[in-house]
């Protein structure tokens, strides 16, 4: 758990080096972006670990940028996310998925353990505990830090991306599944993807969760009657195209969302 303060306004500053909250001292800190803005609140925030840390809130007078209302279908990409692949693009790129939590599970096992083998309430079990939860926090900032990568580049390369609405909550009740959909964390990434495309005035599109993307083919619009997961490719009995299941979904999506795009009052050109 995250134990949060807040603190607004009156008596909130900050420095280069430095921070400084009412009926505290200047409290050293390492700034991580230039100070720019009136400084309106400081947020501090203390992990289970023990580190500390500050999210400064400013004010500017930097405009939002205005939404891009000319968009070319060249420089737009769907996104099919997958467990193999974190994310497969409609240019047919793979993201391999990373499996985070896999790389680390001896080591996770073998601290949890050692925890469980030290008696309640004593000292050497606080320490345990300590050490569990930092081989968590790094598998979780090993993963944040690919998402932010990984996002980055996305919206850099694109003025659109399209993704699926998913509803990872009930996928998770699948029992098999669970651990690897947590562990690939779809959600986090398209909230990255949502963020940055907006401070760029970049579009994310969410298409409908029941599009059916994977047992349609692209090429002809001819929907299968079923797409068992254990089915990786296809061909099309009605032309004859030979799809993979991934790349297939991921042009699916992009023209939904090319669809989407349009119906918004958008102009999509195809060059």
């Amino acid at each position: 758990m995250i134990r949060q303060s807040s603190y607004h306004c009156v008596g909130v500053k900050a420095g280069d080096s430095w921070i400084k909250v009412p009926k505290l001292k200047a409290i050293k800190a390492r700034i991580h972006r230039p100070i720019a803005g009136k400084l309106k609140s400081i947020t501090l925030s203390r992990t289970v670990t023990g580190k500390h840390y500050a999210s400064l809130l400013f004010e500017t007078e930097q405009a939002e940028p205005a939404p891009l209302m000319d968009i070319e279908a060249a420089n737009v990409v769907g996104l099919d996310m997958g467990l193999s692949h974190l994310a497969i693009d409609s240019n047919g790129t793979k993201t391999a998925n990373p499996r985070f939590i896999k790389q680390a599970q001896k080591n996770l096992k073998r601290k949890q353990q050692s925890l469980s083998r030290k008696t309640k309430g004593s000292a050497k079990r606080a320490k345990a505990r300590l050490l569990v939860a930092k081989a968590h926090e790094r598998v979780a900032n090993a993963r944040n830090d690919f998402q932010h990568k990984l996002s980055r580049q996305i919206v850099d390369d694109n003025q659109a991306v399209i993704v699926e609405t998913l509803k990872v909550k009930n996928m998770m009740q699948n029992g098999k599944l669970a651990r690897h959909i947590g562990d690939a964390s779809w959600h986090a990434l398209i909230t990255k993807l949502a963020y940055k495309a907006k401070e760029q005035g970049k579009h994310l599109v969410k298409i409908d969760q029941w599009f059916p993307s994977s047992k349609t083919c692209h090429a002809c619009q001819h929907k299968m009657a079923s797409m068992p997961l254990n089915v990786r490719s296809w061909d099309c009995p009605h032309c004859a195209s030979s799809n993979d299941r991934d790349i297939n979904a991921a042009l699916n999506i992009k023209c939904q969302g090319l669809i989407q795009l349009k119906a918004e009052g958008l102009s999509v050109s195809a060059h």
